[in-house]
């Protein structure tokens, strides 16, 4: 296999994968993920909003036939497409909410401030606006908020008041380095360039990730068979965050959970990672970039 995706092992695991299940890979990329089930004997119903995502899996998987399913859509819309395809009940659900190594690494996408390139960052970029799009036309107050709420800046409202008197902003180098100039970090403090957080927060407000998230969990539950699986792979602490919530709070829980005190509740899900799961040492050594990788797992409870 020539691309190993974060978490491989791990997640083939807590799916369960058998032969002829029908699961659900709610973020294709490059099909690392998806090739493991197949290889397992499990049939695949692959989503990404992504269309260059689809394009290079669909080649990468060719052996398979129709044993594998595309869809050209954002996980949030798997309730949608998946009775279509015959999967209104999954054996399990893989969502891993981050960006893959073909997008980072495509100096055209605009996601990497290390290449000089157009502030895009869609994720399907036949739709939406750009980041461009946002800098050169959103209010400061509103840059603050997603810098902010999205990037956990706390300098967003001076950063955003530069942005819009220096405007216009076509690329990311410029954007990068008039960051750096605007947050100077004093030396020793931080490794991280200090344009990370606000790259992660226009990528989120462009995409809209946050809500696409709750709508695919949501989803998720619903097309989960009983005893069906669901692993999800987080990076950042927002998405981390919205995942462990969604699934306390609808599972069989100790801990008080605003749905238990509707007398006739019933629990939808059951933990089955009570911490987060991450790579160990070999795949930190092998693959840098999956450090902030965070998988929970969940189970479909059965009805009575």
């Amino acid at each position: 296999m020539s691309h190993i995706p974060v978490l491989y092992h791990e997640v083939l695991e807590a799916l369960q994968v058998r032969p002829h299940g029908r699961y659900i890979d709610g973020t294709l990329g490059a099909g690392g993920h998806t090739r493991g089930i197949l290889e397992q004997g499990g049939r695949v119903l692959a989503f990404d909003w992504d269309p260059e995502a689809i394009e290079f899996a669909r080649q990468q998987l060719a052996e398979w036939g129709d044993q594998v399913q595309f869809v050209n859509a954002s996980y949030a819309e798997m309730g949608r497409f998946a009775p279509e395809y015959g999967f209104g009940e999954a054996d399990g659900i893989l969502m891993d909410l981050g960006l893959s190594s073909r997008q980072l690494d495509n100096p055209t996408r605009g996601f990497a401030f290390r290449y000089e390139a157009p502030l895009d960052m869609r994720f399907d970029p036949r739709t939406g606006q750009t980041a461009a799009d946002l800098l050169n036309t959103w209010p400061a107050t509103a840059l603050a908020d997603i810098f902010w709420r999205y990037g956990e800046e706390k300098q967003s409202r001076k950063l955003a008041q530069a942005l819009v008197e220096n405007r216009p902003w076509a690329t990311t180098k410029q954007l990068a380095d008039f960051i750096a100039t605007v947050l100077r970090t004093p030396r020793g403090r931080s490794h991280i360039h200090p344009a990370t957080r606000i790259f992660q927060a226009l990528r989120i407000a462009v995409n809209g990730e946050l809500e696409a998230l709750e709508k695919g969990l949501a989803a998720a539950v619903k097309l989960l068979a009983p005893s069906g699986r669901l692993a999800v792979i987080s990076f950042h602490s927002l998405e981390d965050r919205l995942v462990k919530n969604h699934i306390r709070d609808l599972s069989q829980e100790p801990e008080w959970s605003p749905a238990q005190l509707i007398s006739n509740w019933q629990p939808t899900l059951k933990r089955i990672s009570r911490k987060p799961i991450g790579p160990g040492t070999a795949e930190l050594t092998t693959n840098p970039r999956s450090r902030s990788a965070k998988l929970r797992i969940a189970e479909k409870v059965v009805s009575d």
